[in-house]
C-alpha cells in the first residue's frame, strides 16, 4: 500500500481520469499505459497514490487511484494521468478536493498550477443532442478559469463549443469541475460522444 502524502507531484498537463462504472477512464489509462510507438522520447513511470481524508471527518477511506508521470530525457515530467478510484458522494467531493489541493500544495512554487485536462464522453444511450446527422465521431470543448498556451492551442484546433444542450449527470466530472472553478484552475474539459449513426442504432431498439 501506497504511503500517505500530504502533496502530489505531477506534470504541468494534468489529464484527470475516474474509475466510473463504463470503464471509459481505466481504458483510455490502460491505452496510455502500452504505448507501442514511443516516438517521443518520453518515458512512462507509474505510481499509486493515497491521501488521506481524515479532515473531512472521513477515517475508512482515502483518496486513492494511480498516476502515470511521462518523463522527458532531462527528468521533467511533461504529462500527467491520474486515474482515481471512484466514490459515492459525499466522499467523491472530498477525495476531488484533496487531491486538487494536494497537487496545488506541491505545485505551489510555479507562477501557474497545472492545466487540467478532463475527457468526458456521452455514451450512445445518452439524450444528450448532437445537432447534426452524420456519421462522425463529434468533439467539442470548453474552458474554465485562466487560459494557457495549451488551453489557446487546444481551442484554436477549430474544436467548436459544446452545444447549450450539454448536461453532465456524472457525479464525479460535475464535482471536478466545480472544484476547477473554485479554485480557478486552468482547465479543459473535452467532451466525445459515439457517431449519430450509433445514437440512432440505440434509440431504434427501443432504449432511447
Amino acid at each position: 500500500m501506497s504511503p500517505s502524502c500530504a502533496t502530489m507531484k505531477v506534470a504541468p498537463k494534468l489529464i484527470f481520469l475516474f474509475k466510473d462504472p463504463s470503464g471509459v477512464g481505466p481504458a483510455i489509462f490502460s491505452a496510455l499505459q502500452q504505448q507501442p510507438n514511443n516516438n517521443n522520447n518520453l518515458q512512462p513511470k507509474e505510481t499509486p497514490f493515497e491521501l488521506s481524508l481524515d479532515k473531512y471527518g472521513i477515517k475508512d477511506l482515502r483518496a486513492s487511484g494511480d498516476l502515470l508521470h511521462f518523463i522527458d530525457h532531462q527528468g521533467s515530467y511533461q504529462v500527467t494521468v491520474l486515474l482515481m478510484e471512484n466514490y459515492e458522494p459525499p466522499v467523491v467531493a472530498c477525495a476531488i478536493n484533496q487531491v486538487l489541493q494536494s497537487v496545488i500544495l506541491e505545485d505551489n512554487s510555479s507562477s501557474m498550477p497545472p492545466t487540467l485536462l478532463l475527457p468526458f464522453v456521452v455514451q450512445a444511450n445518452s439524450r444528450f443532442h448532437w445537432e447534426t446527422n452524420d456519421t462522425a465521431v463529434r468533439l467539442y470543448a470548453t474552458h474554465i478559469g485562466p487560459e494557457t498556451d495549451l488551453l489557446r492551442s487546444m481551442l484554436a484546433a477549430s474544436i467548436k463549443q459544446p452545444p447549450p444542450s450539454l448536461q453532465i449527470h456524472y457525479e464525479p466530472l460535475a464535482c471536478l469541475i466545480h472544484f476547477a472553478r473554485v479554485l480557478n484552475l486552468p482547465t479543459l474539459l473535452l467532451i466525445g460522444g459515439p457517431p449519430q449513426q450509433a445514437r440512432d442504432k440505440y434509440i431504434e431498439h427501443g432504449k432511447g
